[in-house]
């Protein structure tokens, strides 16, 4: 007579229930993750194109003093005020009905670019001229000093005009472009990619087909043999203050059309990620500073997107930031001459 089958006794079974389950939703994650991937690579693409041209007032401003404006980041925030400003006032008087919405964006940003670059070029002439020959922590202080006092200003004006610091941006764009059936680009989104790419262009072209372009160049390199070929050094270092804060202004104005609200202390941590962004390029480095902005918003998205079920929830989204600055720390350590920029040998 056969002997009968052994049966598994009730937990073996149960163990084995859950191993399916985990399986089977493990399966499901991964796949999830894929349908979910060209989404993530389009937000990414978006914030990273912000991160880039914030990015580049950093690195040309290190390129050509070597000091780190801290203050860019609250340049950028002032922006963000400035064209908020200008459509919640234009809202009110009935200037946007009817309006082209590409035309109420261009007018904002123009008037945000100018203001800005006045501003920019006003810390520069009093906050940092007149340290230019002091030691390097001592402008550090200084843009850190000024930092605070423009998030405090804008609070304060803020709060006297509105009784609020924390303003919702007039959305000039709805609606969003299909891309295929794998994703979707909302308008704004859109636009800020596009004009993030034309403002790079132009700098770039700037940089190196203009006479001026070609002055900044010159003391970047050197500042002694640039001002013996009679190329006035305070105007290239005011001129470079000016651009790097215009597009920092500009961006300032897109961000708020982008994410809707903001407050006087979004430059803080997005500054810190420009410049996180403007180290992973290479410092001083335009093209660097251009690719690790994007490389920066792609990783931060996808970090954020994907840290929870790849850790199995030990990790959230709540955590990229802490990615962020990881790469910062690991760049400094590793390879602190960016990804495109030259080590420097000491001289003996």
């Amino acid at each position: 007579m056969l002997a009968p089958f052994p049966r598994e006794n009730k937990s073996s079974q149960r163990n084995e229930c859950r191993k399916f389950v985990q399986v089977y939703k493990r399966n499901e994650g991964w796949e999830s993750m894929i349908n979910i991937l060209p989404q993530v690579l389009v937000d990414g693409l978006t914030l990273g194109f912000m991160y880039a041209v914030v990015a580049l007032g950093y690195t040309m401003v290190y390129g050509i003093l070597e000091i780190i404006n801290f203050a860019h980041g609250d340049i950028f925030m002032v922006g963000a005020f400035i064209g908020t400003e200008v459509l919640l006032i234009s809202d009110a008087l009935g200037a946007l009905e009817g309006m082209n919405p590409f035309v109420a964006l261009f007018i904002t940003l123009i008037i945000a670019m100018v203001l800005t670059g006045a501003l920019g070029v006003g810390i520069e002439r009093i906050a940092y001229r007149p340290l230019r020959g002091a030691p390097r922590l001592v402008p550090l202080i200084s843009a850190i000093g000024v930092s605070f006092l423009l998030q405090d200003l804008v609070r304060f004006t803020e709060a006297l005009a509105r009784n609020e610091f924390y303003l919702n941006s007039p959305a000039l764009f709805t609606g969003s472009i299909p891309l295929g059936s794998i994703a979707t680009i909302p308008t704004k989104g859109l636009i800020v990619i596009v004009i993030a790419i034309v403002m790079m262009i132009a700098l770039t072209l700037f940089v190196n087909k203009t006479k001026w372009g070609i002055a900044m160049r010159a003391v970047a390199q050197d500042q002694s043999t640039a001002s013996l070929m009679t190329i006035n050094v305070n105007k290239v270092i005011m001129l470079t203050f000016l651009i790097g804060s215009s597009l920092g202004g500009a961006t300032g104005v897109l961000f708020a059309q982008n994410y809707g609200t903001i407050d006087p202390y979004i430059g803080f941590i997005l500054g810190l990620k420009a410049f996180t962004a403007a180290v992973l390029g290479g410092i001083g480095n335009l093209r660097g500073a251009m690719i690790g902005g994007v490389l920066l918003g792609l990783l931060e998205s996808l970090s954020g997107a994907f840290m929870g079920p790849l850790t199995n929830g030990a990790f959230g989204a709540e955590y990229k930031d802490v990615f962020t600055f990881s790469i910062l720390i690991l760049v400094l350590l590793f390879k602190p001459e960016g990804l495109f920029g030259e080590a420097v040998k000491e001289k003996v």
